[in-house]
């Protein structure tokens, strides 16, 4: 019975935990979306704001998601365990191991397709620098984007400044790039793309640096978010036919 009694407490304070995190989460992301007018305002008076900061707006949808998926997953531990319900327990089972099996199936299609990561990521970066030369400069959600992505991660183009040549960018302004492509500038480069000294890494090479020089740590956060997931399974049937055996 001490036993029984530990677990049900431990599910309510954890998934307590995620609940309150979960609604946390799911209200800044509608108010995000609902009083986007608000933020604006909001940022807009904030001394030499970067413009690109407005883009904060884009990620109100995940913010919903994420919140939304926490605070089921919350409810259904807290409530399953409170109320004793079996049918609570075995859903939140179900979401748990669903999340995990999502988790495993991405895990081996990595490292089994792995050869293939070359001949994906060219595609990527097809569709990316072809998305640059037709719309940077020309379309505002796609030069935000850019925007904010190149300033956040101090990159420039996908692969490199030579991504903007022909760009509606480049041609409106005296055929230069981004002045986040320039190292000691705040302008756009003057000098050609052929010029590397004046000019940052692309953000798809920066970004693999980033994955390849954080590869331990990666893992690890992976492991530990895998073993949290197997410790609610297992609790949450232990709870489950636990009620069952002390009901029959």
């Amino acid at each position: 019975m001490g036993c029984f009694g530990f677990l049900k407490a431990s599910m309510i304070f954890f998934n307590g935990i995620i609940f309150l995190a979960g609604a946390a989460i799911l209200g800044v992301g509608i108010w995000v979306k609902v009083d986007s007018g608000s933020i604006l305002s909001f940022l807009g008076k904030i001394d030499n704001a970067p413009p690109e900061l407005g883009q904060v707006l884009n990620i109100g949808y995940l913010l919903i998601a994420l919140g939304a998926l926490l605070v089921v997953i919350g409810f259904l531990g807290c409530c399953g365990v409170i109320k004793e319900s079996r049918c609570m327990l075995l859903l939140f089972f179900i979401i748990i191991l669903l999340i995990f099996i999502a988790e495993v199936a991405g895990a081996i299609v990595i490292l089994v397709f792995r050869p293939l990561a070359d001949e994906l990521f060219a595609k990527v970066g097809m569709a990316a620098v072809k998305s640059i030369k037709s719309d940077y400069g020309k379309n505002p959600d796609v030069t935000g984007l850019w925007d904010t992505t190149m300033a956040s991660l101090k990159c420039c183009g996908f692969y490199n400044a030579s991504d903007f040549v022909d760009s509606p960018y480049y041609t409106s302004h005296n055929k230069t790039v981004p002045p986040q492509c320039c190292r000691s500038t705040g302008t756009p480069c003057n000098q050609t793309v052929a010029n590397s000294g004046m000019l940052v890494n692309g953000c798809f090479p920066t970004i693999k640096g980033l994955i390849d020089g954080n590869t331990v740590v990666i893992v690890g956060v992976a492991l530990g978010i895998a073993a949290l997931e197997i410790c609610a399974m297992v609790v949450s049937m232990s709870l489950y036919c636990r009620i069952k055996s002390t009901r029959a």
